[in-house]
C-alpha cells in the first residue's frame, strides 16, 4: 500500500512540508527516529524571509532593525525575526500524518528501508534529514541564556546583536569570532560566542574561553547553555543531481556563508507542495538556472571566506553591512536573484583595500573538494 509523500526527517523543514501537505490534503508518512523530540537550537531570520501562513506563536521576538560592529557599532535597517522554537515546533502540526518512529538505513526510489528491518514505499519520497556529518566547513557556537539585565550592557541600547566583531581577534593565525546577542522572549536573551566559519572550526571549549573573556566572566544565574556546531553546506554540493529530492538543509536551503536554512526552507515548502500535488518533481521548480548560479556563487564566496585573516574578515563584512539594505537582501535571502548576488559580491570587492581583494579572488576562483564541481549540468532524475 502506498504511503503517499514519504518525509523522511521531522526537523524544521520536514516538520513544515509535512504539515502544508497535510494542509493541501495530501497523504503523508513521516519518518524519524525521536519526532517528538524538542527542538532546542534558535532560530532566526529577516522577517521580509517569512511566509505569510506562519502561526504568531511561532515568534519570540521581531525587532524593525538589528546592530552590527566590526570596528564600530552601526545598526542595519532591516526587520529581524527570532522564532520562539518550541512554539514554531507546535505549530507545525502534523495532525493525520502517518508517524513512523524508526531510523531510515536507505532510500531506493520511492522505496524507504528502516533499521528494524521494515520498508516503505510511497508516490515520492522527501529527504529532510539536515545537512548529515560530512567533510565541509562548519559553523560553531557556544551561547548562554541570562535575563534582560544581564544582557543590557552587552546591547549597548540596542535591541539585538547579529554580529559584534569587536573582541572577537585572538591573534592574526586564530580564526575570529564575534558575538550574537537575540531577544528570546519573556525576559531571556541568548548570548552566543559564534565562529562563522572554519575548516576546521573553533571547538566550543574555545568560543566558551572568548565569552567568557568578552564579558569579563561567566555571569551568575545561566538559564541554560546553548552549543551549536552544522557543516554549513547540504549533504550534497549539487543537490539539483541527487537521484532523491532532499529539502531543506539536505537539500541546498542552507546559505553557505550564514548557515541560515529555516526561513528559506519555511518560504519554499509550497512550491514543494504544489508540484507534488501536481505530481511533478520539485527539484526543477526549485532549482532554475538562476538558483543554482546563485547557490554556486556562495558557495565561492564561503570559499573566499575561509581564506581571510581576521582583520580582513572584519573589513569584509563591514563593507558588506555598508551596502544599500537591498544589495544585502539580495544575497543573503534571494536565491534567484544572480545579477543582486554577483551585484552585491562586486560592492564589497570594490570597497575592501586591494589585498583583501586579492585574497577574495584566489579563494572566488578556487574549487574546494567540498564544493563539488561548480560548472557542472543538472541532471534531473524523476522517481
Amino acid at each position: 500500500m502506498s504511503a503517499g509523500v514519504i518525509v523522511v526527517g521531522a526537523g524544521p523543514a520536514g516538520r513544515a512540508l509535512a504539515h502544508r501537505l497535510l494542509a493541501a490534503a495530501i497523504p503523508v508518512t513521516v519518518v524519524d527516529p525521536r519526532p517528538e523530540r524538542v527542538w532546542q537550537s534558535t532560530f532566526a531570520c529577516w522577517s521580509d524571509e517569512l511566509p505569510g501562513w506562519l502561526d504568531p506563536t511561532a515568534f519570540a521576538a521581531r525587532l524593525e532593525r538589528i546592530g552590527v560592529a566590526g570596528t564600530a557599532l552601526e545598526e542595519v535597517d532591516r526587520g529581524y525575526t527570532v522564532f520562539d522554537t518550541p512554539g514554531l515546533q507546535r505549530s507545525l502540526t502534523l495532525d493525520g500524518a502517518e508517524i513512523v518512529t524508526d531510523r531510515v538505513t536507505g532510500i531506493d526510489g520511492a522505496r524507504v528501508q528502516l533499521d528494524t528491518g521494515r520498508a516503505l514505499t510511497g508516490d515520492v519520497v522527501v529527504d529532510c534529514r539536515g545537512a548529515l556529518p560530512h567533510e565541509a566547513p562548519r559553523q560553531t557556537a557556544y551561547g548562554i541564556v541570562v535575563d534582560k539585565a544581564t544582557a543590557a550592557p552587552v546591547l549597548e541600547g540596542h535591541g539585538a546583536l547579529l554580529m559584534d566583531w569587536r573582541g572577537g581577534i585572538v591573534d592574526r593565525r586564530s580564526l575570529p569570532s564575534f558575538l550574537y546577542v537575540v531577544p528570546l522572549g519573556g525576559d531571556e536573551y541568548l548570548l552566543e560566542e559564534t565562529c562563522l566559519a572554519g575548516l576546521p572550526a573553533l571547538d566550543l571549549d574555545e568560543l566558551k574561553r572568548r565569552l567568557e573573556v568578552r564579558l569579563g566572566g561567566l555571569p551568575s544565574g545561566i538559564r541554560r547553555v546553548e552549543h551549536v556546531a552544522f557543516p554549513l553546506t547540504g549533504s550534497s554540493p549539487q543537490p539539483w543531481r541527487d537521484p532523491t529530492f532532499c529539502f531543506g538543509a539536505a537539500g541546498g536551503f542552507k546559505n553557505p556563508t550564514t548557515g541560515y536554512s529555516v526561513a528559506t526552507s519555511l518560504m519554499c515548502v509550497d512550491a514543494v507542495v504544489a508540484a507534488l500535488a501536481a505530481g511533478r518533481d520539485p527539484a526543477p521548480d526549485l532549482w532554475p538556472a538562476s538558483a543554482r548560479a546563485v547557490h554556486n556563487l556562495r558557495l565561492r564566496g564561503l570559499s573566499a571566506l575561509l581564506r581571510l585573516s581576521p582583520t580582513q574578515t572584519i573589513a569584509f563584512f563591514e563593507a558588506f553591512f555598508a551596502m544599500p539594505i537591498e544589495s544585502q537582501r539580495s544575497y543573503l535571502s534571494r536565491r534567484n536573484d544572480l545579477t543582486g548576488t554577483m551585484g552585491a559580491m562586486t560592492r564589497v570587492i570594490r570597497a575592501v583595500d586591494m589585498r583583501t581583494r586579492a585574497v577574495v579572488a584566489r579563494g572566488a576562483m578556487s574549487t574546494p573538494e567540498w564544493a563539488g564541481d561548480l560548472g557542472s549540468t543538472p541532471r534531473f532524475q524523476r522517481r
